[in-house]
């Protein structure tokens, strides 16, 4: 096994990645993976990154949204410093022995290997992740981490661990794009790449991942009580007792839900609490 390389520090010389693509994958998880990259070489006019795509076999992927990816197959992918698994559904039915062996050839060279989505499943599967921190999407960690107890299963957006990089979905997929801009070609750059798409995200990875979205319209009472609706899902605590542990009165927090976020905190908790629909849990817990 080759030494890993460090991508994450000041480099010119463009960074050879393989954007490796499987089926039924989300459009937005591929773009940002891709659309980043694309947006730092124009830039730089000159490459910042030059990616190929990956497929799991000799036959086109297939997106969500019926667009198709072509690319080198694989077992034909001679070498990169970095590989972007970009997965989503059906992830049993990809993490197939040739899938899982031709990961683990490509990591052992020395590359660094980052998940988007459902790529984290998959590199844990090859066991690429053990001991290190990585992250899933939200609605998969409990069982990420129970499936995977050699990985250091975190709630935060994306992870960087050594050279291993995961992220929870497709927006913080362009934060972790936006943070290897940032380590190679400075936070200047990054910052104008981020413009280019009208993004004012975080390229910070311990930020953690939210079920709700639009943080911003939330007060700090509102936001305190949703972090405490979200980890009591499978027990929710009354109304009561969040306004008790807050220092304030059921009635001022049915309030501040009504005006800043047009609804009530047990709605909240039932959309927080929306079972994962059938045919999404990626792989079985069970071996």
């Amino acid at each position: 096994m080759k030494s890993a390389k460090n991508i994450l520090q000041p480099e010119h010389r463009a960074l050879k990645t393989a954007v490796l693509v499987l089926d039924e994958c989300n459009t937005l998880s591929f773009a940002a993976a891709v659309d980043p990259m694309r947006a730092a070489n124009r830039l730089a006019d000159r490459p910042a990154f030059d990616w190929d795509y990956v497929t799991a076999t000799t036959e086109p992927a297939m997106l969500t949204s019926a667009l198709t990816v072509q690319g080198t197959p694989l077992a034909r992918l001679q070498g990169c410093d970095l590989m972007i698994v970009v997965a989503g559904f059906q992830l049993a039915r990809h993490a197939t022995p040739s899938l899982l062996a031709g990961l683990r050839r490509i990591a052992a060279s020395g590359a660094t290997m980052a998940g988007i989505d459902g790529g984290p499943w998959l590199l844990a599967e090859a066991g690429l992740l053990d001991g290190h921190a990585a992250t899933t999407h939200w609605e998969d960690l409990g069982n990420f981490a129970a499936r995977f107890p050699e990985v250091d299963v975190r709630p935060d957006r994306f992870t960087v661990s050594a050279n291993r990089l995961t992220s929870g979905g497709a927006v913080p997929a362009i934060d972790m794009m936006l943070h290897i801009i940032a380590a190679r070609h400075g936070a200047g750059f990054a910052a104008r790449v981020s413009g280019l798409f009208l993004y004012e995200g975080t390229s910070e990875p311990s930020k953690p991942q939210s079920r709700t979205g639009a943080p911003h319209r939330h007060t700090a009472l509102t936001a305190k009580a949703n972090a405490l609706m979200e980890s009591a899902l499978d027990d929710p605590l009354p109304l009561a007792q969040i306004a008790d542990t807050l220092g304030t009165s059921p009635r001022t927090l049915q309030q501040q839900f009504r005006l800043r976020l047009n609804t009530t905190p047990q709605i909240t908790t039932c959309n927080c609490a929306w079972p994962r629909p059938a045919g999404l849990s990626p792989i079985p817990t069970s071996p």
